[in-house]
């Protein structure tokens, strides 16, 4: 699953600049408009205890700035540190009450917490606050989607995509609707353009070849798992699809390694011990 990265670098540029307003002695005077946002594609750097040390020696220069707590509580959210992050949204949002990228940074959090009731308020409060917020969109379709709202996810990512979203999340996860809907034109142009947002994700690759997998365009799919393989090679889904094309090609030996290679990965991914069971009843 592709997480929220697209204001990541824009974050960090952030602090710098909130950084440099320290040294001249005139942080008051700092404004900016860009909204951090918990990074998508994981930088550990962002979450490293080291830059956590940094942007805390921010705050402590200036204490009432409740971007230095959203763009901190960012940082912890990318180190896994939950409650560290919530205290600073919630430091944040105490201190502006329309800081609605704080509030969907924040929804972010309760979800991966498992509080998906406040995630939704936050999500809300931050689309109420700001109607134009894409991230906001995007985060409460994830919820809608996982909770099988498919139609109202739908809408939430299509709205963020009418609003020109450079957040690859959007056109993934419209694709994977498309895709359950059959619609494999739909979500193979959906994918492409999350791809493009996103080359280093493997995640659209998967998705794009499963759904050429359904139109019969096995080259194209099995170049899509391949790729999806050479990006990140951790990911059972993508070696189970990369063997799926193999048993299709009856080249069964080939297509049982990469089953075997993806249940090693994840004993629990179901469609790669299926499909080790049939090659190796057609062996």
């Amino acid at each position: 699953m592709i997480l929220n990265f697209a204001h990541a670098a824009s974050a960090m540029r952030r602090i710098a600049r909130v950084a440099a307003c320290l040294m001249l002695a005139a942080l008051a005077g700092c404004v900016t408009n860009e909204g951090g946002e918990i990074a998508t594609s994981i930088d550990r750097e962002q979450g490293s205890s080291e830059n956590i040390a940094s942007l805390s020696g921010v705050i402590a220069q200036n204490p009432n700035d409740p971007e230095a707590y959203n763009v901190r509580g960012s940082a912890y959210g990318r180190a896994a540190n939950y409650q560290a992050a919530l205290d600073d949204f919630n430091k944040a949002i105490a201190l502006n009450q329309n800081f609605y990228q704080a509030y969907a940074n924040r929804g972010l959090i309760w979800r991966r917490l498992g509080e998906l009731g406040n995630a939704a308020s936050d999500y809300n409060k931050a689309i109420q606050i700001n109607a134009q917020y894409d991230a906001a969109y995007i985060g409460r379709g994830n919820l809608y989607r996982n909770a099988g709202r498919i139609k109202e996810a739908f809408a939430d990512y299509e709205r963020a995509i009418q609003l020109d979203t450079t957040d690859p999340r959007a056109y993934h996860n419209r694709g994977l609707i498309y895709q359950s809907r059959a619609q494999h034109e739909f979500a193979i142009e959906d994918f492409s353009t999350a791809i493009s947002l996103q080359p280093d994700a493997p995640e659209p690759y998967n998705g794009r070849g499963i759904s050429y997998l359904a139109l019969n365009q096995e080259t194209n799919a099995f170049a899509d798992f391949n790729q999806a393989l050479k990006l990140n090679d951790k990911l059972a889904e993508s070696w189970a699809n990369q063997a799926l094309v193999y048993e299709q090609r009856k080249e069964f030996k080939k297509a049982e390694k990469s089953y075997q290679r993806a249940v090693i990965l994840d004993p629990q991914y179901q469609p790669a011990q299926d499909g080790l069971s049939r090659v190796r009843s057609a062996i």
